[in-house]
């Protein structure tokens, strides 16, 4: 048998950070060197961070990616590394060095670019139709990136049957709500369609919207999970990777056609490593045991990770939230205290006449379980001096929204002031549902530097408290905040259903509309009649230049607002809606 040990380094790198990713980098083939790898592998684009976006149009960026590789060569002195980075020659491309010895030994660039949802690869990137199979020391092996194992008779079939019998694949593969599943189960085939055995190693980290999972995996080429990293942590893994001593070629008629047909017009390159001295007289590294994920600890660990690398990577103090005593700020605020700790939190309690003295006590009650500093500002003396200034505009009309949205704008400035003054970042409330249907006033409650919950669904957030208080073993978060109707407080007795279907009912009319673009005569719901659909998508629609104006959120469902949903803000298309009354 042919023996390979391979060190997965799942990193969390920072965009941008060109010196900092590269000493993480060379910190890593050290922890490598120290379990006697072979090879270690670090994820896409880890010199540069992903996505650089825009970045990628500076011409001295990519030169010094290009230069930073120069330590990453010099540390791997006597074992290979496989390290994600931006190459130009005459496109740019996003690209694998295998580095060895010293040396460069070749490049990968990647084939399938993703141009959909929050990827714009096409905007930066070239493709070529150039393959390489390396021969470590008797071992072939081939190399893609991301999107290239995703494909069936795509990339990593074309260097199987040109000999390859293991698939190194790196990437940056954001999360979302069952990723970690999909991904499994397309690994699986891969390995099973190409009859070898695939390292998928993924990035770790929160990169604005973006949080990407890990969950690095080892496969064995009958798809049998060999080895699984764990998710939302940076780390290292180690496996053992066995291989018969000769691959024999598979004499199949129709496997011979499918490989002439495939390789037309591609260019397979065999590269041996030089020097290579595999390790010998080690022993055998066990597969560790994985700890298995239920879906709301995985959503809530995305959300810590990403809440944590935003306020951190950005270089905040702190944070603030605007604690209601609602379910929504009780999340956002059990969030932060998980990502940052308790003594980089703070909370503010803004009463105004409408605030009941349940959300009073909830929201200190709350505050007090956590040991977080919460400060009570009234807002009703600036109320009362926004109406007598406004006495004279507002001569010979009644109470309306208006009134109410002028609340929670005292409340946004208010917390903007905190901000300003201390440094902290301003963490909004908003939720997925409310954010949908425009259930939120621009310049109030949607003010602050990022929104941790943004893309989750209202029914979820409850869940999410839920599962949050079963972890801590009693009510970190009051009972009260999830048993007690939503509101908004901002008038006599108001509730969110004087405007919206209850939640139970508007959430899968949302997420048939947003998420899964269902036409208006495509959505049926038993808890709401055909007025109340069309009532709810013309909020979806007319809420399009509120959303635009929002801070960034954390994505945690397969189509979030913003980079994976980009509609037109003047648009009459009504979505079948004419002629509805």
């Amino acid at each position: 048998m042919k023996h390979l040990r391979v060190a997965l380094a799942q990193i969390n790198p920072t965009v941008g950070d060109l010196n900092g990713n590269t000493e993480k980098i060379i910190s890593y083939i050290k922890k490598a060197r120290r379990v006697k790898a072979d090879v270690v592998v670090f994820p896409e684009l880890a010199v540069t961070g992903y996505p650089p976006e825009d970045l990628l149009l500076k011409p001295r960026f990519i030169t010094e990616n290009l230069n930073v590789l120069d330590g990453i060569r010099a540390a791997s002195y006597d074992m290979t590394a496989i390290v994600g980075f931006v190459d130009k020659h005459r496109d740019l491309y996003n690209a694998a060095a295998v580095i060895s010895h010293n040396r460069l030994i070749g490049t990968y660039h990647k084939k399938q670019l993703p141009n959909y949802g929050v990827f714009d690869e096409h905007r930066y990137f070239g493709s070529d139709r150039k393959y390489s199979v390396y021969n470590f020391a008797g071992i072939k092996i081939g190399i893609t990136i991301c999107e290239d194992i995703w494909y069936n008779r795509g990339p990593a079939l074309i260097q199987s049957l040109s000999g390859a019998e293991l698939i190194i694949n790196i990437n940056a593969s954001p999360y979302h709500i069952n990723k970690p599943a999909l991904r499994e189960a397309i690994l699986t085939d891969r390995a099973k369609e190409c009859n070898t055995v695939i390292v998928y190693l993924n990035m770790v980290g929160g990169q604005d919207e973006l949080v990407f999972d890990g969950g690095s995996l080892v496969i064995g080429k009958d798809g049998a999970i060999l080895v699984r990293a764990n998710h939302f942590t940076e780390e290292m893994i180690t496996v053992d990777i066995q291989l018969p001593d000769n691959k024999k070629p598979v004499k199949d008629r129709a496997r011979n056609r499918l490989f002439t047909g495939l390789l037309k017009n591609t260019i397979i390159e065999k590269i041996n490593i030089p020097a290579y001295k595999p390790q010998r007289n080690t022993p055998v590294i066990r597969n560790r045991k994985y700890r298995q994920v239920i879906p709301e600890n995985e959503v809530f660990s995305a959300l810590v990770l990403g809440t944590r690398d935003y306020v951190i990577k950005n270089g905040f103090k702190g944070v603030i939230v605007g604690m209601s005593g609602g379910v929504d700020s009780a999340l956002v605020t059990t969030i932060a205290v998980d990502a940052l700790g308790k003594d980089n939190v703070r909370g503010i309690f803004m009463p105004s006449m409408y605030s009941s003295q349940e959300s009073h006590e909830d929201a200190h009650m709350h505050a007090k379980n956590l040991g977080i500093h919460i400060s009570t500002i009234a807002i009703k003396h600036i109320y009362d001096a926004y109406m007598q200034t406004l006495l004279k505009p507002f001569k010979g009309t009644g109470p309306d929204i208006t009134e109410e949205n002028l609340q929670a704008r005292i409340r946004g400035n208010i917390l903007m002031a905190l901000s300003n003054k201390f440094g902290w970042l301003v963490l909004t409330t908003g939720n997925k549902s409310e954010m949908s249907v425009g259930y939120a006033t621009l310049y109030g409650d949607m003010a602050g530097g990022f929104a941790v919950i943004k893309d989750v669904p209202k029914t979820l957030v409850y869940r999410l408290c839920q599962w949050r208080n079963r972890e801590a073993r009693y009510e970190l978060i009051p009972g009260r905040i999830l048993s007690k109707e939503p509101t908004a407080e901002l008038r006599p007795d108001q509730k969110d259903t004087d405007t919206l279907p209850p939640y139970p009912v508007l959430d899968p009319i949302l997420k048939a509309y947003v998420e899964d673009d269902r036409h208006f005569d495509e959505i049926t719901d038993p808890g709401c009649d055909v007025e109340c659909i069309r009532k709810v998508i013309n909020m979806v629609d007319h809420a399009e230049y509120k959303r635009r104006q929002a801070p960034p959120g954390i994505k945690i469902t397969p189509r979030a607002f913003g980079k994976d949903r980009r509609f037109p803000i003047t648009n009459k298309y009504k979505n079948g809606l004419k002629g509805i009354s």
